[in-house]
């Protein structure tokens, strides 16, 4: 499995963000159409954004194939995955 050990709260709420938009960042990553180093930029991104509180009550309430909200640093990034 995909994860980072050391970003846990990061790669999950990215991981739940991708879930949202209809994406799967393992299987992006192991059907080659995401990089490695692309999805560890994602979950970096996460990492730093001050908004986790609130990402954790949005993911927990939202319903697949929902716009992402506009406060996600990641929102673009991961639309795009949905939509190639």
């Amino acid at each position: 499995m995909i994860g980072y050990v050391e970003a846990p709260k990061a790669w999950w709420l990215t991981h739940g963000m991708a879930r949202v938009a209809g994406v799967s960042l393992p299987r992006a990553v192991t059907e080659g159409w995401l990089k490695r180093s692309e999805l560890a930029r994602l979950v970096s991104r996460c990492q730093g954004c001050a908004c986790a509180e609130t990402c954790i009550d949005w993911v927990a309430h939202a319903c697949k194939d929902q716009a992402l909200p506009e406060f996600c640093p990641n929102k673009h990034e991961i639309e795009a995955l949905a939509h190639p």
